[in-house]
């Protein structure tokens, strides 16, 4: 098992599961809470409603058809749309979540429709549970990928040049890199371990060019099969295969006279390599199914964590499209070789931290201490796992009648390992407005996550007892 593998399998996703039939429910709960997932259980829209408005979740997974529900917010009188209600408040409500809908063989050309209103993917019945945890774990990861992307990005768009903390020596450079390059049209490569802030580079070079007023488009080539890749990138005509009912632009289309952020292209499959560096030599799409060459006007800027020369020599990576696309290259260093940038990184999150957590509160000190753990610790994870560290750190310090945060708010991977591993994300949103049980549910779900489930020390961490928390968890239907 690769060390990426296991780091996948340590996400621990807040699950909203709404379905009318309780024993469908319980099996789903029951699947999900092996991985250690912390799952809620509702049984129709009033009442998803509710936890949709009132709490956080990463992963919404919703049945198609639930009679229950009928007549309820517009829900057909048969019940047979109340999904695709689940689904809309999911967008209103809780944008970065990822939702799964729950179908009958029949009802798959439905469930298919609810793509095109952000559905993440659809599980028919009877369930195979492997598949649905598969299903589960990937849009876990996709929902966590985001929220930490939004944090690292909210972070550096307050410091120094396009936000980027920048106060190492190495990372000057890589300022003036980009201040010289984006006045060009020249592709670029960003390099670096996942977490170092790739795109924030990619968004400089696009804000500071002459393409500022137009569009930019990311796109990650990572998890993508094949031909749902080219449909992305080139775009389809109607008729172009099943399901293709209207016309549709890729990205390069898309962002023509901006520029095209592809990010983990060296996950790009060779056969859509070639494709690739034909439309950068020519300048021109088509899109599948059709035989009209568009033209196009994009500037790339490509990222990757993988060594593409390596790559080269084992064959799995074009050279002739590597030439194209590192026109200027632009490495990030590892956090760990920037060391004097953790100071300030840490001071700034756990000031926005502490006013998410407790709006108009003093933002508390962090001790010299804590700062040196934090300093020396080797944050495999990077910038992106120092935020949740210090999130972590935050949220633990504030239930302490300490002022300061100190050693002892520090996680024991950074405390009291000299190169640790990876720690979950999980965010808590503004309280205003909030009932006291909203609020009480929503504080034993992060806790149970911030404990991996861990009952026991989660009724200590809330200052309840076991028996209490046991009859809080049948009571909120939280498993």
């Amino acid at each position: 098992m690769t060390d990426s593998d296991t780091k996948k399998e340590a996400i621990v996703a807040q699950v909203l599961i709404v379905e009318d039939e309780v024993e469908h429910a319980d099996v789903i709960v029951d699947a999900l809470r092996r991985p250690g997932h912390i799952c809620t259980t509702v049984h129709n829209i009033e009442r998803a409603y509710e936890e949709i408005t009132g709490g956080k979740f990463d992963v919404i997974i919703t049945d198609l058809r639930m009679p229950e529900s009928a007549g309820i917010h517009g829900v057909n009188d048969d019940g047979s749309n109340a999904g695709m209600k689940v689904l809309e408040l999911a967008e209103k409500h809780q944008p970065d979540a990822e939702t799964i809908m729950v179908t009958a063989h029949g009802d798959v050309p439905t469930a298919r429709d609810a793509f095109k209103h952000g559905a993440y993917d659809f599980v028919e019945k009877p369930l195979d549970l492997v598949v649905l945890r598969s299903v589960v774990q990937r849009a876990a990861e996709q929902a966590v990928l985001r929220s930490e992307s939004d944090e690292l990005k909210d972070l550096i768009q307050h410091e120094g040049f396009e936000g980027i903390i920048a106060g190492a020596e190495s990372m000057r450079k890589i300022i003036e890199t980009v201040r010289t390059v984006a006045r060009s049209n020249i592709a670029v490569l960003v390099t670096g371990e996942s977490g170092t802030g790739k795109e924030l580079i990619a968004q400089a070079v696009h804000r500071n060019s002459s393409r500022k007023d137009k569009k930019f488009k990311s796109m990650n080539c990572a998890g993508q099969a094949e031909n749902l890749l080219e449909d992305e990138l080139f775009g389809h005509v109607r008729g172009a295969f099943t399901g293709a009912e209207k016309d549709r632009e890729g990205v390069f289309e898309y962002a023509n006279g901006g520029t095209l952020f592809l990010d983990e292209i060296g996950d790009m499959p060779l056969t859509m390599q070639a494709k690739l560096l034909r439309v950068l030599e020519s300048g021109e799409v088509v899109r599948l199914g059709s035989n009209e060459l568009r033209k196009v006007d994009v500037r790339l800027v490509s990222a990757t964590n993988k060594d593409l020369q390596a790559m080269i020599k084992e064959g799995t990576f074009r050279e002739d499209l590597y030439f194209r696309i590192k026109g200027t290259m632009v490495h990030l260093p590892a956090l760990r070789d920037r060391r004097e940038d953790i100071p300030r990184i840490v001071r700034h999150a756990v000031s926005k931290f502490s006013h998410e957590l407790n709006p108009g509160s003093s933002v508390p000190d962090v001790s010299d201490a804590a700062m040196l753990r934090l300093t020396a610790y080797d944050w495999p994870g990077n910038v992106r796992q120092l935020l949740n560290v210090v999130q972590n750190m935050v949220v633990m310090s504030s239930g302490s009648d300490s002022k300061a945060i100190g050693p002892e708010h520090v996680p024991d991977e950074v405390r009291e390992s000299e190169s640790g591993g990876t720690s979950e994300s999980y965010s808590i949103g503004s309280l205003a407005g909030t009932s006291l049980e909203q609020l009480e549910r929503q504080a034993i779900r992060e806790t149970l996550k911030l404990t991996g489930g861990n009952r026991e020390q989660a009724a200590k961490m809330l200052g309840i007892g076991e028996r209490t928390l046991y009859r809080k968890l049948n009571e909120y239907g939280l498993r």
